[in-house]
Parts: structure tokens; sequence; C-alpha cells
């Protein structure tokens, strides 16, 4: 998964988006584009959805059945 990740940000970042002129500029559109990936990004496997909201309700979700019993 890793790989697949990794292949992702060259493609969609560092290729697309460069030349870079410093390393900066790299470091920020990194920042930009892992913000993007957790929080505004719609996975289809969970119910088009961004990761970060899926996470929220899993904990959300843990803590109810946690008080629960």
């Amino acid at each position: 998964m890793a790989e697949t990740i990794n292949g992702l940000y060259k493609t969609e970042v560092i290729r697309r988006r460069g030349p870079w002129r410093t390393l900066e500029a790299v470091e920020f559109a990194t920042l930009e584009w892992v913000d993007w990936f957790n929080h505004r990004r719609l996975l289809e496997p969970i119910g088009n959805i961004p990761p970060a909201e899926a996470e929220a309700r899993y904990y959300a979700q843990a803590d109810d059945v946690a008080m629960a019993a």
C-alpha cells in the first residue's frame, strides 16, 4: 500500500506541479496534498466520505459501545 501512496504523491504533486525551485515549496505542496488526501478526498469503498470522517465515525461508535458496556 505504501508503494501506491508514494506513486500517487509523485504523480499528482511532484511531477505535475514541478519543477520546484526550493525545498520549502515541495514541503508546502506535500502538506497541502496530505491534507486533501485525508480530509477532502472522497473514498468510494467507505461511502464516498473522506477518510478522516470515516475515522471520526469509527471512534464515535466505539465510544458509544464502550459507554453501553
